[in-house]
């Protein structure tokens, strides 16, 4: 099962029929996947409220606007304070003489018992994500084209717990070594595992110079502290590629077959 979550999403809103007194209405964060579900309360009372607005009447401390908490900047750029020393790294920032196998959009480290597969879509029969085998762990890997200033990840982390929910899922997010992240647990698949059984995974990202990188690490990395440590270093090596070309925001890096072959790359479908 893939767990790709395509960042290409934009805003719309479907508003419902008020019901008497009170309105409720549903936002939707998603172009071709719908996203973060809000419900929004219409604050107008009913008949049996009354509000004293007689100002000789009512509690100064009361009258005093409360200050309300910032709201998070959901175009921050999300990453680790060292990410350009300890990675993930921008073609830019990466060492020119390491052994990188090329993938287009990434490079990746060859290191021993690191086993690498491409999936590929079936109709393009482009590659979309590339798959590392590691340490008992899975980590697929995506590269997006992001703005230079701002950040994507904030927003998609919602998106992503919006979608797993619609099927069935749950999500918890927490802080990570790169950051926030999500720890997912997902529905299996008919055909995949027994019915009603659920497998955890873990959605990290990071934002870097005009690039978005984000990862889904399933098997002992999401659960093991050891293995998570590997696949966590796994992550930390790859080199993303966006090169000059323009390409809007939250287009895939295109990916490619390596030039030289690492731990045997299988194409997979998805």
């Amino acid at each position: 099962m893939s767990d790709n979550v395509n960042p290409d999403t934009r805003s719309n809103t479907d508003e419902r029929k008020p019901a008497k007194k009170k309105k409720l209405g549903r936002t939707k964060l998603g172009r071709n996947k719908p996203a973060d579900n809000t419900e929004l309360v219409d604050t107008e009372q009913s008949d049996t409220e009354q509000v004293d607005t007689d100002p000789a009447q009512s509690d100064p401390a009361e009258s005093e606007p409360a200050e309300s908490e910032p709201a998070p900047d959901l175009t921050a750029k999300s990453a680790p304070q060292d990410r350009d020393v300890e990675g993930p790294l921008d073609e830019s920032e990466a060492n020119p003489v390491r052994p990188y196998v090329d993938l287009g959009g990434v490079k990746i480290l060859p290191r021993e018992g690191l086993h690498l597969r491409l999936e590929i879509e079936e109709g393009s029969k482009r590659v979309v994500a590339i798959g590392l085998d590691y340490a008992g762990s899975t980590l697929q890997v995506q590269p997006f084209a992001a703005p230079r200033s701002s950040g994507l990840w904030h927003e998609i982390r919602t998106q992503i717990a919006d979608q797993i929910a619609k099927q069935g899922g749950s999500t918890t997010p927490r802080e990570g070594p790169f950051g926030p992240e999500l720890v997912a647990e997902i529905p299996v698949a008919a055909g995949q595992g027994p019915s009603g059984t659920t497998r955890l995974a873990r959605f990290i990202g990071v934002d870097g110079p005009r690039w978005f990188l984000r990862g889904v690490i399933a098997g002992e990395g999401a659960i093991n502290p050891e293995a998570a440590a590997q696949i966590e270093d796994l992550f930390r090596s790859i080199v993303v590629v966006r090169g000059a070309s323009p390409m809007p925001p939250r287009d895939l890096i295109p990916l490619r077959m390596p030039a030289t072959p690492a731990g045997n790359p299988e194409p997979t479908g998805v």
